[in-house]
């Protein structure tokens, strides 16, 4: 029973990579894609922009939507919507045709992972939720870290449509792993959308979405630019800066787990350090960006920093939402889909007016302001529960 609830979790992580991988890997891609499809650099561009707009804006709704479906057939639909549209771009020169398969993937990547997140958390103790999210997530880091070197690499050595090839294949074989090993999960009662959305409702779900966007926004303000970073401020040459991304992306693998671990001890207190403690290593990496050796110390850091940051704001949210999972979990990929898009404009900024040393700056701030929420909300349940114990003594 322990190896199908492992085997299960392996499966999910595989599908969450292959879904990452057919997201992201598109970026290392774009100027291939240029010559394949006869499009300028902005029109190539719309395929990466879109997909992050429409998970935005639609993953709630549709999550809605679907959530009084068969959890197992949900997911066994949309990896077989990645599969094909994988295979999709691997064969067309047709820049619509490739336009229209990137907006159907992403009307189903929010619902996904709020299903696959679900499923984790749910096939193990409660105590052990926070460790199941966390190899959820794992899939994230290494399609975060890995997916766009791989992809470039596959269509640099072999050819672009390989590079699409394995994003295909990664879903099929998550495709068969959730066929054999996920049993059906027929929803338990339907659940109307009126009382999930009532969720909405609640003034400290509101401060966990600031906090999820905040975290998300310090994240990825510094790491959109990391390379850049590394290269203007460090000075390290591409085959370093390499290296480094690969050293950064495996730390964040590890510190998964490791926060995971905290977590499932004291989510308050976890939560709570957490910004802090990220502003620290980030505080530093702004003081002794310039010096090489520091650099290639705290990148060990900053990765298991950065990529902890998925499992920390989605315990956090879950934590208050917890009577709608699903939905939640879609509110989750809104809402860190925004702060992504925060973040990298944010940096953006910060390095056009003040020069690339300061895009850590951003961050700092991004995280301060998420422990700011943090510390608001953890005030406003301390008063609730002051005021619940209150109510108890005075009626008897």
């Amino acid at each position: 029973m322990q190896n199908k609830g492992s085997l299960l979790l392996l499966t999910l992580s595989v599908a969450v990579f292959g879904v990452i991988t057919t997201e992201i890997g598109i970026i290392g891609l774009l100027p291939k894609l240029i010559s394949q499809l006869h499009v300028t650099a902005t029109q190539v561009g719309y395929l990466v922009s879109i997909y992050a707009v429409i998970v935005a804006i639609t993953g709630p709704f549709i999550t809605l939507l679907l959530s009084g479906l068969n959890k197992k057939t949900v997911l066994l639909a949309i990896l077989l919507v990645f599969v094909v549209s994988n295979l999709i771009y691997a064969t067309t020169d047709v820049f619509n045709t490739m336009l229209i398969f990137r907006i159907l993937p992403a009307l189903t990547h929010a619902v996904f992972f709020s299903v696959a997140l679900v499923v984790a958390t749910q096939s193990v103790p409660k105590e052990k939720s926070a460790g199941a999210a966390a190899k959820i997530f794992a899939g994230v880091a290494i399609g975060l870290v890995l997916g766009v070197p791989l992809n470039t690499l596959l269509a640099e050595h072999v050819s672009l449509a390989a590079a699409f090839w394995f994003a295909a294949v990664a879903c099929f074989i998550a495709f068969l792993g959730i066929l054999l090993f996920v049993p059906s999960l027929p929803a338990k009662e339907k659940v109307s959308f009126a009382s999930q959305l009532s969720v909405l409702r609640n003034g400290k779900l509101w401060l966990t979405i600031i906090t999820v966007t905040m975290i998300f926004a310090a994240m990825f303000s510094s790491f959109s630019y990391v390379a850049d970073y590394l290269a203007g401020i460090t000075h390290l040459n591409n085959n370093t800066i390499s290296g480094l991304l690969l050293v950064f992306g495996i730390c964040g693998f590890i510190g998964n787990f490791v926060f995971s671990t905290f977590l499932q001890k004291n989510v308050v207190k976890t939560t709570h350090l957490y910004p802090l403690l990220f502003a620290l290593v980030l505080v530093l990496i702004w003081i002794t960006g310039s010096s090489s050796l520091a650099m290639c110390l705290l990148t060990v850091f900053w990765g298991a920093f950065h990529s902890s940051g998925l499992v920390i704001s989605q315990t956090w949210l879950m934590r208050e939402a917890s009577r709608a999972p699903e939905f939640a979990n879609s509110l989750y990929m809104s809402f860190s889909n925004l702060g992504i898009t925060i973040g990298s404009l944010a940096g953006g900024w910060f390095i056009a007016e003040f020069g690339t040393r300061s895009v850590v700056l951003s961050s700092i701030i991004f995280a301060v302001l998420a422990f700011i929420s943090i510390f608001i909300k953890q005030r406003a349940d301390n008063a609730g529960h002051r005021s619940g114990t209150l109510r108890s003594v005075r009626q008897s």
